[in-house]
Formats: C-alpha cells, sequence, structure tokens
C-alpha cells in the first residue's frame, strides 16, 4: 500500500470514462492474483446472492457518488433522486465526492453509513444479508487515481464474479480479481447505509458505536435510540453501550429507564466510572437519595477527572 493513499483519498472520486484506458487497465491488472476465500459454509453465506430491490441510477460524468448514494438510500426506503444529492455531496473543485461528505449526507436522511471492515468475506456477508455495499475504487494506478464509487448488489461464488451497479451499467459482472484490485487501491473502503435501529451483520460494537454517535450529533437522541437499543440487544455486555443508550433516554426525558441503563453499564464495568456519576446523578434527580449516595461514593473513590464532580455532588447530598 502506497505511503500517500491517505492523501490521495482526499482528492475526487471519479466517474472512469475513457474506454481505452479501462481497456488498458484490464491489461494492466490481469496477472494480479485473486482473493483467497474460505468455502460459503466457513464464511456463513450463500453460494449467490443478487438483490433486485437496489434501484440502479446511471452515474454521469464525476457523479458516481450522488449516484451511489442515491441508489443506496432508495433501498433503505428514503426516495430520492441523484439530482438532489448532487449539490449535498458533489465538490465542483474536486470533480467528486468524499467519504465525510458522503456519510453526512446520509445522515441528513436518517440513515446511519456504517463503515464495514474491508474484507471479501464481511462483504458477502452484508450482501447476504439484504444490505448493499458502497465501494470505493480506484480504476487506474495508486500514482495516477480515478476514484469511483459503486454499488455491490451482489455475488457468485461458483463463477467469482461481483454483481456491481457500477458506472453506465447495472447489475454489472466484475471478476474478483479485478474488483479486488481496484477495491484495494481505495483501502477496502465500504458502508452500508441502514436506518436506527438496524446493524451490519459484520460489524464490531466500536465502529458500531462511531457511526451512531456521529448519527446522534446530527439527528438528536430522539432520532438515535433505536440505534442504540439494537446495539445493546447485539452486544448486552458493552458496558458503553449501555452507557450511551443511558445518555440518550436521560437526554429524552426518561430518567427511569437512563438509570436502568446506567446501573447495567456498571454491572459490566465496574470499572467505567463515568457511569457510576451519571448513575448517582439520575438517581438523584429521582429522588432515590440513598441509591445515588452509594453509586457516587463509587465514583468519588476512583482517581481521575470525574472524581471531584462525583465528590461535589456527595457534599450537596449531604448538606
Amino acid at each position: 500500500m502506497p505511503s500517500n493513499l491517505n492523501h490521495l483519498l482526499q482528492q475526487n472520486a471519479r466517474l472512469a470514462g475513457v474506454l481505452l484506458f479501462i481497456l488498458a487497465l484490464g491489461l494492466i491488472s490481469g496477472c494480479a492474483s485473486g482473493p483467497r476465500l474460505a468455502s460459503p459454509a466457513e464464511m456463513g453465506v450463500t453460494e449467490q446472492v443478487k438483490l433486485d430491490h437496489v434501484p440502479f441510477h446511471g452515474q454521469r460524468d464525476y457523479q458516481c457518488g450522488p449516484a451511489s448514494l442515491a441508489m443506496a438510500l432508495n433501498a433503505s426506503g428514503v426516495d430520492v433522486d441523484v439530482d438532489t444529492l448532487i449539490p449535498q455531496v458533489y465538490l465542483p473543485g474536486r470533480e467528486g465526492s468524499l467519504q465525510p461528505e458522503m456519510l453526512a449526507t446520509l445522515r441528513r436522511y436518517e440513515r446511519i453509513g456504517f463503515v464495514i471492515d474491508g474484507r471479501f468475506e464481511t462483504l458477502f456477508q452484508e450482501l447476504d444479508a439484504g444490505h448493499p455495499v458502497v465501494v470505493m475504487q480506484n480504476l487506474s494506478l495508486p500514482a495516477w487515481p480515478m476514484w469511483h464509487y459503486a454499488v455491490a448488489i451482489g455475488y457468485d461464488l461458483e463463477d467469482e464474479v461481483m454483481i456491481v451497479h457500477s458506472g453506465m451499467e447495472p447489475a454489472r459482472l466484475e471478476s474478483f480479481k479485478r474488483f479486488d484490485s481496484t477495491w484495494a487501491r481505495s483501502g477496502y473502503w465500504a458502508f452500508v447505509a441502514l436506518p436506527p435501529g438496524e446493524l451490519p451483520v459484520s460489524i464490531g460494537p466500536s465502529r458500531a458505536m462511531d457511526a451512531i454517535a456521529a448519527f446522534e450529533h446530527a439527528q438528536g437522541t430522539e432520532a438515535s435510540l433505536p440505534a442504540w437499543q439494537a446495539t445493546v440487544s447485539r452486544w448486552p455486555q458493552h458496558a458503553m453501550a449501555w452507557f450511551a443508550l443511558g445518555n440518550a433516554q436521560h437526554a429524552n426525558g426518561d430518567a427511569t429507564a437512563a438509570a436502568e441503563s446506567f446501573e447495567k453499564a456498571t454491572d459490566e464495568d465496574p470499572t467505567l466510572t463515568v457511569a457510576w456519576l451519571n448513575l448517582g446523578l439520575t438517581l438523584e434527580g429521582l429522588g432515590e437519595i440513598q441509591r445515588a449516595r452509594q453509586a457516587l461514593q463509587q465514583a468519588a473513590s476512583a482517581s481521575g477527572q470525574w472524581q471531584e464532580t462525583a465528590r461535589q455532588a456527595l457534599i450537596r447530598l449531604d448538606g
């Protein structure tokens, strides 16, 4: 992987439109080895998948970002067209769309963009679960990038082909070898767009929480509640997920539910001082003074940034 890849990723994501260049690229990448894959059973996926519910929008010059977003949003139930998305995500100076703008636009339409691990196995798992995947590719060489977004809508493990909505071709068949070489040049960047309350099947708790937190910042705590609830349902032993749910519940005026979530967070991780602090403050607001004091004592006994706040709360309780 070239050392300047992160810099290159901040440049424009272009639609490759020069036929002769693409033909030459096919010759250049033709000797690359394809990905090594486990069996369908080992990956936990079916052998063939094609998501027919994903609409196709042709990607006009430099508009692969808005078109890919429209396909992903339409598939998730949002009625929006490419022309509406262009001014929101397309950067004329870059002749393309950057990843932050792509994800931010999803949030404006009340969808969460979950960046997934860049592996064929996770790609297959998401497609098998019915989730189209927006992928970023470099259709040129690393030193001369032609950035491009496409939407993976299926695969065939026997024939070793991906099925992608790409450029002006719906359901294009692209060999694993070719797809892997172009996807690798973007650092295997990909995301799925889902409504709050749905999670990618392949994602871990930390990456999921990062995406949900960004969504909450954009759309507010009420909109994020289903996502946090889905997170604790998926990972009930993850203390920070309970803590985040408690914060969202408290912000929405449900102090009783928030106290239960904060208490669950302390059950899962007794060293999570901030959860003890929030539990104590929430119980104080509910008038449960004895339980509040016990929680605040736990927070005050731990060194760190929350210790003084807990001590001041205890002084207030005892005053």
